[in-house]
């Protein structure tokens, strides 16, 4: 069962008035933060292009370009800078929760050009000292076209209601593609789009559907809480950044249950491992509710990796692995016969299915990776060998 979390207190002698405490929201809304020491090395991590920023005790500023990890031109960072450069980056809030924690996770902007740039920081304490790692989040939202999905990607889109889920472990894509589903979505259909992220990546322009973007931390104080306020809150999709724990999946399902279109991602290493690993959250008593659940509201489970490519012009691309809930899987699902899962993906062509070989044959076909960036990635090898031969394996009776 999991356990309720624990929110930051309140500090020690703080008024609590109903009049201290609009002051205090007041304050916050309109404070400018302007610009921080700390700001200077993000500015040289978009100018370089980069991905990621490494901030650690002893070392450089390091900078991820191209997958890469590369120093800047500048001097080794102490523990007394470290703290300088860090600390003001907190708002009272996340401090708490580094002192409880050991650790923090929030969203960091700042102005290039003219431009604003957003990063998905996550503060860490490592042999005591304070350190960073922060994500560059495009300002670009792709389209299918441009992330080389497959186009059972699109179908996903038009659904009225029920769960999307993608899975992948962090870093494999699993927010650009759902970025670039409900840019889709926002293109062609009059709905109001309600997100709940932790931080907020992308910022969505509004073209036909009206779209709120929540932060955890920023704008409600967790998952739990902004998908009980998302319910009332008219919303026809609903983005979870993250399904990690009970009640956000039971709020989650129970939204799709009820007449809108959830999406969420979730840390599974493929779609079939997917529903193991929603059982998870949840003691064996509940399994067989949740696993109707699953059965009558999921439409697809996308699984994903990243991949380097052969072309210049495209630095990566992901490798999918399909689940859709046709009536075969929704069968085994309901069976408890997971094991069984893998087989009817790769004969649910006609469904939109495909597993992770078929994915990375097409990617080869295609001429976007190469043959050993494949077999490095591919979790049966000797299937990946025959269908580059040609031959088909059939899957055996799943019936």
């Amino acid at each position: 069962m999991s356990k309720k979390k624990s929110h930051p207190a309140p500090p020690p002698g703080q008024d609590n008035s109903a009049e201290a405490v609009a002051g205090r929201l007041r304050e916050s809304l309109l404070k400018d933060r302007g610009e921080l020491e700390v700001d200077k090395i993000f500015r040289a991590l978009v100018k370089l292009e980069g991905s990621d920023l490494h901030l650690k005790v002893g070392q450089p500023p390091m900078v991820r370009v191209r997958g890469e990890l590369k120093p800047l031109n500048r001097p080794l960072i102490d523990m007394e800078e470290m703290v300088r450069l860090l600390l003001p980056m907190m708002d009272e809030r996340n401090l708490v929760i580094f002192e409880q924690e050991g650790g923090a996770d929030f969203s960091h902007v700042i102005q290039v050009d003219g431009v604003r740039w957003r990063f998905r920081v996550n503060m860490l304490k490592s042999l005591g000292n304070i350190g960073l790692v922060a994500r560059r989040i495009s300002n670009f939202i792709p389209d299918f076209k441009g992330l080389y999905l497959p186009p059972v990607m699109e179908t996903l889109c038009h659904f009225d209601q029920g769960m999307v889920l993608l899975a992948g472990v962090t870093g494999s894509g699993k927010s650009t593609t759902i970025g670039s589903m409900l840019n889709y979505i926002n293109s062609i259909y009059r709905k109001h789009i309600l997100t709940l992220e932790d931080p907020i990546e992308f910022i969505y322009t509004e073209d036909k559907c009206l779209i709120n973007q929540r932060e955890i931390g920023q704008d409600v104080l967790d998952f739990e809480i902004g998908m009980k306020h998302a319910v009332r809150e008219d919303p026809d999709i609903i983005l979870v950044g993250e399904l990690r724990d009970e009640e956000t999946f039971m709020t989650a399902i129970h939204a799709a249950e009820t007449g809108h279109l959830v999406f969420g991602t979730i840390h599974a290493s493929s779609a079939s491992t997917t529903i193991g690993r929603i059982l998870d959250l949840f003691p064996e008593e509940m399994h067989g509710a949740i696993r109707s659940a699953i059965a009558f509201n999921m439409k697809g489970i996308v699984a994903q990796k990243l991949l380097k490519t052969i072309r210049p012009d495209v630095p990566r691309v992901p490798t999918c692995e399909v689940m859709t809930f046709s009536p075969m899987i929704r069968k085994l699902v309901l069976e408890g016969q997971d094991h069984k899962l893998p087989d009817a993906i790769r004969i649910g062509a006609e469904d939109g299915m495909q597993d992770f070989t078929m994915s990375l044959k097409q990617l080869i076909d295609d001429e976007l990776i190469d043959r050993p960036t494949a077999f490095a990635v591919a979790p049966n090898k000797e299937a990946l060998k025959m269908a580059l031969k040609g031959i088909d394996v059939k899957a055996p009776g799943i019936l």
